[in-house]
């Protein structure tokens, strides 16, 4: 695997992939081969489509983390081995389109005072007031907090796209009482790692997530409550208060704005003004079995 796996590596950095996806694809191309314990290019389609069965009966994978590792499987083929594939003989799995969950205004507040401790405050203030993904909260500095505009420079997103995001007065406070509570010397990321704080590298997405989860714990949120979620209310609550999906598109990075559209299923001031047309018939006061 060492000599195919520098030549997947090649062909995903002339392509300039990001590293997430060089590390997915790499992984997963890996995986492929342990399963048969062969070397990948001895591999054909039957074992492509043997290997997919097995990741959705036995491995119970969604069906969005099939669909990457076939793709990495297909650039592995087509473009590292200059192989044919046939879309026919392994076709990518439909998706299934579930609607997030979305906390109220009134939980989002119970979930940011329950929070452990006032790094893990600050932190879930922050993924809230700024909509940003896990990776991209970890990976602020204080330098991307532009307090003169008044906007939070999110760096490196998905797509490596850059993007800004108003910085709200309150988050403001917030991160200047966090700035002298940081061990960190000098101070350079928003969120430094290690216990006390003072780590050359910053917190870990693991981090993250178990800050939700314990703070949704303590605040007795029942409903599943992670990082994405409150991305999630950061989108449906702006389009609540009137904020027009372009706007959130780019304040969220969304490449294309039918992501966005699906906080029109969320929102409740878009549902209520919206009429069920059972309200619009004339039904008699009584069913026929009743008389």
């Amino acid at each position: 695997m060492t000599h195919l796996r520098k030549l997947l590596l090649e062909e995903l950095q002339r392509r300039n992939y990001s590293h997430e996806t060089i590390r997915s694809y790499v992984h997963a191309v890996e995986d492929f081969a342990r399963r048969f314990n062969c070397p990948p290019d001895r591999l054909g389609p039957q074992h492509i489509r043997q290997y997919q069965a097995e990741l959705f009966q036995k491995r119970k994978l969604s069906s969005g983390t099939v669909g990457i590792r076939l793709a990495a499987l297909r650039f592995f083929y087509t473009k590292t081995l200059r192989r044919n594939w046939s879309l026919a003989d392994t076709p990518y799995p439909k998706r299934t389109h579930r609607l997030p969950t979305i906390l109220s205004q009134e939980e989002v507040a119970q979930l940011i005072d329950a929070a452990a401790t006032p790094f893990h405050r600050t932190l879930l203030m922050t993924l809230y007031a700024t909509g940003a993904r896990n990776k991209e909260a970890v990976h602020l500095k204080f330098r991307d907090v532009d307090s003169k505009r008044m906007v939070i420079h999110i760096k490196g997103g998905k797509g490596r796209r850059d993007r800004d995001v108003m910085l709200s007065l309150k988050l403001l406070e917030e991160l200047r009482e966090h700035w002298y509570r940081v061990g960190q010397r000098p101070r350079v990321w928003l969120f430094p790692g290690n216990r006390r704080h003072s780590a050359d590298r910053p917190i870990n997405t693991k981090t993250v997530w178990h800050a939700c989860q314990n703070a949704a714990k303590r605040a007795g949120i029942q409903i599943g409550a992670h990082p994405h979620t409150l991305r999630h209310c950061f989108g449906t609550h702006l389009l609540e208060a009137g904020a027009d999906l372009r706007t959130i598109q780019i304040l969220m990075g969304h490449s294309s704005l039918r992501e966005t559209t699906i906080y029109l299923h969320l929102s409740q001031r878009h549902l209520q003004a919206t009429a069920s047309p059972l309200d619009l018939l004339k039904l008699k006061a009584r069913s026929p079995q009743e008389k």
